[in-house]
């Protein structure tokens, strides 16, 4: 195996990313000038000291806290809860929610070892709790992981006096929020009901 065999097994490696895909962008990186290749490496070796949760919801910043949480004229009122910080962006890029976000981290996934205590669970009651939060809108992926989640926050939260929702169908089963489409996604946030 040569340093390019390599590059693509590494690179393919990454979710999304194929063998042939690898061997492109190995191919590409190959081809450019060197100082692309050590900018793309200097991003990704000091992407760990730049970025981390943000301390209210959980996304992915690289101040204390996020931009959502930070901004004044989000609704504060509303909070939709994902799977993880990538969630935050496809959401986000469709324009069509104005509250707050809450980052759990994974789903309950008993046969990968997941349970609730790996989740951001804690968390997410110590800011209901705060009384600010009229409504928690659920945006699980709709797989049987995400569901499974959903039913179980909507149990534990069923006694904290807010109103529980979840994303009305429309998102493909067995779908993943970061690829559905704005339009699907936004009609979604319209249509969502009662848990």
């Amino acid at each position: 195996m040569n340093a390019l065999d390599d590059m693509i097994e590494s690179l393919s490696r990454l979710p999304g990313v194929g063998k042939k895909s690898a061997s492109r962008i190995a191919h590409y990186l190959l081809k450019s000038d060197r100082s692309v290749c050590e900018r793309l490496a200097h991003d990704m070796t000091t992407m760990h000291d730049r970025i981390h949760p943000c301390k209210i919801c959980g996304s992915y910043t690289e101040d204390e806290t996020c931009p959502v949480c930070a901004s004044p004229g989000r609704d504060r009122t509303l909070l939709c809860i994902v799977e993880q910080p990538q969630d935050v962006q496809t959401i986000e890029a469709v324009h069509e929610f104005n509250g707050l976000f809450h980052v759990l981290g994974g789903v309950i996934a008993p046969l990968e070892g997941i349970g609730p205590d790996q989740l951001r669970l804690s968390e997410l009651i110590a800011r209901i709790q705060e009384g600010e939060i009229r409504e928690v809108i659920l945006a699980t992926n709709p797989t049987v992981e995400g569901d499974t989640t959903a039913l179980y926050i909507q149990r534990i939260l069923k006694n904290l006096n807010v109103c529980v929702t979840r994303l009305a169908s429309g998102l493909p089963v067995g779908g993943d929020l970061e690829y559905a489409d704005r339009l699907t996604l936004a009609r979604s946030f319209r249509g969502r009901c009662s848990f």
